[in-house]
């Protein structure tokens, strides 16, 4: 289904409106290669029939259906090693020593902000399980979160064909992290039991989600506009404790958007820490 020029600020505002993201010119080939099929079984000659349909419908099944289609990321385990060796070798060594000084049991809470299917929040947990033997003797807290319910659905399940399993995993972290069954390849229990997931738009309130040591947010305000994204992290940087650490994307930056967050390197790896005093209330 082609995206016709008329329909180019209906489609574009409403997706802005549910998603945050900004679709800038030249981007028809996008909604067109996502949307096309939601459009055609939803029984709708065109865009502006499929938004107008979705802003009549009072259950919001077809706006979710809409957010679930625009929002499918690339995603796959370990990517972009480098945020991963710096919590293997600095922020969660860091973190069990200080946390150590005041905790027999030591927390450790690290939240993937926009986890789609998954598979970094297992990373996280894999590469945990790996460091520290036995998971209970710390209090472990993993938290992933996504727009899409879909992608939500899918992380929570576990579940991951052979192309994913491919995509970033040895064959060793396969058979030690994983089995097999007639669905594909499922996360352990012992695992999944570290996480949990939940729906949340970044774009709305998210107090009630705590404090957290580590916060991931990887390659998710590039799509945003450059208001949405000071937002963003303004209210990211509220939820670290004030030891606390921020990852975002290997292409991204802060810039002057969040000026209580300071720019530190590791290796190859840039991350995000609040200025001295600048720890801010729940």
């Amino acid at each position: 289904m082609k995206l016709l020029a008329s329909e180019h600020a209906l489609v574009f505002d409403y997706i802005y409106s549910i998603s945050a993201i900004v679709l800038e010119a030249g981007k028809d080939y996008l909604v067109e290669g996502r949307l096309s099929a939601l459009a055609e079984t939803s029984g709708c000659a065109s865009f502006e029939e499929l938004i107008r349909k979705a802003k009549a419908d009072a259950s919001g099944v077809l706006k979710r259906k809409i957010i679930d289609g625009i929002t499918t990321g690339e995603t796959l385990f370990f990517r972009d090693t480098s945020p991963f060796d710096l919590l293997r070798h600095k922020l969660i060594p860091e973190l069990i020593d200080r946390q150590a000084r005041s905790s027999l049991k030591p927390p450790i809470r690290i939240w993937s902000a926009a986890c789609s299917t998954g598979q970094e929040l297992y990373s996280i947990a894999i590469l945990l399980r790996g460091m520290l033997g036995d998971p209970h003797r710390y209090n472990i807290r993993l938290t992933g979160t996504d727009l899409s319910d879909e992608a939500v659905a899918r992380a929570s399940a576990g579940y991951y064909n052979s192309i994913e399993m491919g995509r970033g995993l040895s064959d060793v972290l396969r058979a030690q992290n994983f089995t097999a069954d007639t669905k594909g390849w499922k996360i352990r229990d012992e695992l999944r039991a570290l996480t949990s997931f939940r729906r949340l738009n970044l774009m709305e309130d998210f107090t009630s989600m705590g404090k957290f040591d580590i916060i991931f947010c990887r390659n998710v305000a590039i799509y945003f506009n450059e208001k949405d994204k000071a937002s963003l992290f303004q209210r990211l940087s509220q939820r670290l404790e004030p030891h606390g650490s921020l990852i975002i994307g290997s292409m991204e930056n802060l810039g002057t958007s969040c000026p209580q967050l300071e720019s530190n390197r590791h290796l190859r790896a840039v991350y995000y820490k609040l200025l001295q005093g600048k720890a801010q209330a729940a």
